[in-house]
């Protein structure tokens, strides 16, 4: 089994705390992707679980064994980096099979493990043929190879498509789906890009000044963000996020101030909120609706900018005076810059953040009326 767990990890270069306190359990053929900005500590986190960090503190075990003080090579891990890292003069079948070679595996089994990932990535007819001859996607596929035929116990993968154009990051996305539904093995994947992130991940781990945010399946995050950050930063477009002030408070609801004078009822646990209190309300473009709410709850949006999509058209403009506001709506709304469009906001769709940027929970029930709201979304200009 390889489960993969870190307890209390933490890494210094000198005075920078590139990790803090990361505990986190990875389960046994777990896709687990590893998101979060620039500089947030993704790519320090998976080299350290590789070994080619020394962490400062913490442990790291591997199937129950502890490895935190164990050689790289001999951790039973495989590592795929951004750039492909192959030998310009060795063949496809000489690359993959190196790492063998030099751990002095019998030729017979390195011919055998090298023809079996081959098989499995389709690269059979390229075992003979030197890198250059190679295009992009062939060379990754070359390099998750080498990882196979060391049949490790888990995969982690550093941003392993972004130097591939957009078609076929789209391909490869599938292949390492594919490929991770095919081999009994626990999958580490750091990424920048949400896409990856959303229709890959078993779990999605989110990062931000090397540490731990949230931790949870793809949904999870995107219907029931912990903070205002998470929120911001799972979903594309990004979550709106609108700066307002506490006019309600209920047992289940707080209303809140919008631009142009609407005053909306979120439903929300207010939890020590009170009158006064400055808040966030969060909602997604893409559950706004063009059309005037059946219970005034509508804000009218100047359109600035428009990015036609074909199946969707993503609306940016402002409400009130210098709010920005974006909208997705499906691609045969006749909305054009210069505009002024209704967008109806359903109460039930939006979420809170009190001022330290924290979810205010939901009360039962909430997400059923989310969902309901969500679904009512026409995105029809009415």
């Amino acid at each position: 089994m390889a489960e993969l767990s870190l307890r209390r990890v933490s890494k210094q270069f000198g005075p920078v705390a590139a990790l803090s306190d990361i505990d986190l359990e990875i389960a046994h053929r777990e896709f687990v992707v590893i998101v979060g900005p620039s500089g947030c500590g993704k790519s320090t986190l998976l080299r350290v679980i590789a070994g080619l960090e020394q962490l400062t503190a913490g442990e790291i075990h591997v199937g129950g064994t502890a490895v935190h003080r164990t050689p790289a090579a001999k951790r039973g891990l495989a590592m795929v980096f951004q750039n492909y890292a192959l030998y310009p003069h060795k063949t496809v079948a000489q690359n993959m099979g190196f790492a063998l070679k030099m751990a002095k595996t019998p030729r017979d089994e390195i011919d055998r493990r090298v023809h079996e990932a081959a098989r499995i990535l389709q690269i059979e007819d390229l075992l003979e043929r030197k890198p250059r001859q190679l295009s992009g996607g062939q060379r990754q596929r070359v390099a998750i190879g080498r990882a196979i035929v060391r049949e490790p116990k888990v995969f982690l993968f550093d941003e392993p498509l972004s130097n591939l154009d957009a078609a076929l990051r789209v391909d490869m996305r599938v292949e390492l789906a594919k490929l991770h539904n095919s081999i009994d093995a626990t999958m580490i994947y750091v990424t920048h890009d949400q896409t990856e992130a959303m229709t890959m991940a078993d779990k999605i781990v989110v990062l931000r000044g090397g540490r731990i945010e949230q931790v949870g399946t793809p949904m999870d995050l995107y219907h029931r963000p912990a903070n205002a950050f998470v929120a911001g930063f799972i979903g594309s477009p990004r979550m709106n996020l609108l700066p307002t002030t506490a006019r309600a408070v209920s047992g289940d609801s707080v209303t809140v101030d919008l631009p142009g004078g609407l005053q909306l009822a979120v439903p929300a646990q207010p939890a020590g909120t009170a009158v006064g209190d400055r808040l966030t309300l969060g909602v997604r473009p893409e559950h706004l609706a063009t059309g005037a709410g059946a219970d005034g709850s509508t804000l009218a949006l100047d359109v600035y900018v428009t990015e036609p999509l074909g199946g969707e058209t993503i609306l940016y403009g402002h409400v009130g005076d210098t709010q920005t506001l974006v909208v997705k709506v499906p691609g045969g709304v006749p909305a054009r810059k210069g505009r002024r469009i209704p967008v109806q906001v359903a109460p039930a769709a939006c979420h809170l953040f009190d001022a330290n940027g924290v979810a205010l929970a939901r009360p039962p029930g909430a997400d059923d009326m989310a969902e309901e709201a969500i679904e009512a979304v026409g995105g029809r200009l009415k």
